[in-house]
């Protein structure tokens, strides 16, 4: 499935998931507008995803992990969220909450 498709099968969901209609997004977004990422006619921008995420009440990554799910069939959620939390791992430790590094990478003291 094309990602933008996915996304919309996504956030579709996500909503319905919700209870909510596309009228309950009136203060982030127009229904016309909604209604075009449902149909995957259009591709939100960060700061679209985050407010349509804060509208349903999750996390944006959560909308995102979602729509990528959909669009491949080769993987799970669990070993999705493990590829995600070994790149964050080795990419940002510390806030991965995470002593991993990325092999070769100095130490710093």
């Amino acid at each position: 499935m094309e990602i933008k498709d996915a996304f919309a099968r996504a956030l579709r969901e996500c909503r319905k998931h919700r209870g909510m209609t596309q009228e309950d997004f009136s203060l982030v977004s127009s229904r016309t507008y909604l209604s075009t990422l449902e149909r995957g006619l259009k591709s939100p921008t960060v700061e679209k995803i985050q407010a349509l995420a804060e509208q349903m009440e999750i996390h944006p990554l959560s909308l995102l992990a979602l729509t990528w799910l959909y669009s491949t069939n080769n993987t799970t959620l669990d070993a999705l969220l493990e590829r995600v939390r070994t790149e964050l791992g080795e990419i940002a430790p510390a806030r991965a909450g995470s002593a991993r590094r990325k092999r070769g990478a100095p130490r710093g003291r």
